[in-house]
């Protein structure tokens, strides 16, 4: 339960922080720069920050399923 509590954990910040530098991104090419190639950059980049939250959670919702199949794998062989 601590290595799934430990992927969240790191899931969740390393897509803050990505999320939170594509969100500065955008706004420093939209607003602030004369030149508009830092908009599709950050665009990309919170992008990327929700493929990898959702790829984090992904790994741990695989990891439940396969230890509840393990499981009850283990329950019908003990009753057989």
């Amino acid at each position: 339960m601590a290595t799934k509590a430990q992927i969240l954990n790191a899931t969740k910040i390393t897509g803050a922080v990505v999320l939170t530098a594509g969100i500065i991104i955008f706004l420093a090419g939209f607003f602030a720069s004369g030149s508009s190639i830092l908009t599709p950059i950050g665009i990309g980049t919170v992008m990327g920050a929700v493929f990898i939250f959702l790829m984090g959670v992904f790994f741990v919702v695989t990891e439940e399923i396969l230890e509840k199949i393990e499981h009850r794998k283990q329950m019908g062989s003990k009753h057989a």
